[in-house]
């Protein structure tokens, strides 16, 4: 993960714009005993993204509050944001079966082939007040294309199973899903100004970006694009059909063990 001092936007070829990147290796070969046992050995790693979020969480409100003073993140609050999002994309990477080495306990690993690159810069002071409000778009996007691709994913993990490796359609479907997410996570912890974008891949038209890695930029075939909206319609069914019919009793009351909070949807 790289941080910038500098508060100006970086010139690309995205223009001020520069969003987040995220840096994921070619799909290769995966052992298939690591991908049945996927999510089991994941288990520690999907408890300490959860205690380190709620620490994050409060990060997250002292830093609204100090950047509508200064129009910025303080260097130790983005410092720390920038740090659990990588370790929270690790994760996911992981299991979404982007990658095979197993995430390594620890908030700075750069030596781990899963990486995003943050540039922190000025932030709007009227766009930080009013944030929960903007980033709500985003959200029921990326709410969306991770639900549907959590309803089909077994059927990749099958895949894996079988081929001990994910299609190039199917890789590319799934980084274009963790990479949005992470920006709409980056977004939403302000850790960038500009608003998530990218979710059907990058324009190869866009400019001569450096090629960096096999999601930067993320060039996505048909095939991959279909499955994207895919994952969007399946998203949709998902949240449609799973809305909690017993999530009132018969006095018409909410029942607590039945009503998600909101804030547990990403």
């Amino acid at each position: 993960m790289t941080q910038s001092r500098d508060p100006r936007p970086p010139v690309t070829a995205d223009g001020p714009e520069w969003r987040p990147a995220l840096d994921v290796p070619a799909p290769g070969p995966q052992r298939r005993w690591t991908v049945l046992l996927r999510w089991p050995l994941l288990l520690p790693q999907f408890l300490a993204v959860l205690l380190l979020g709620i620490a994050a969480f409060f990060v997250t409100v002292a830093g609204w509050f100090t950047a509508l003073v200064l129009g910025r993140l303080p260097d130790g609050i983005a410092g720390f944001l920038g740090r659990y999002l990588a370790y929270e994309t690790r994760v996911t990477a992981s299991s979404m079966l982007l990658v095979d080495r197993y995430p390594p306990f620890d908030l700075t690993a750069p030596e781990y082939p899963v990486r995003i690159e943050l540039r922190p810069t000025a932030l709007n002071r009227l766009a930080v007040l009013f944030r929960l409000i903007l980033m709500i778009p985003a959200g029921i996007i990326a709410n969306l294309v991770v639900a549907g691709w959590f309803a089909i994913g077994w059927v990749f993990w099958l895949v894996a199973i079988v081929l001990g490796r994910l299609p190039g359609p199917v890789f590319g479907a799934t980084a274009a899903v963790a990479r949005y997410r992470m920006r709409f996570s980056a977004y939403a912890a302000m850790l960038t100004p500009v608003y998530p974008k990218g979710l059907f891949g990058d324009d190869p038209a866009a400019g001569a970006e450096e090629i960096r890695s096999a999601t930067r930029p993320l060039l996505l075939d048909t095939g991959a694009k279909a499955l994207i909206w895919v994952f969007l319609v399946l998203g949709l069914l998902t949240q449609v059909f799973s809305r909690p019919t017993a999530a009132y009793d018969d006095n018409g009351l909410a029942n607590p063990a039945q009503v998600v909070h909101p804030a547990g949807r990403s």
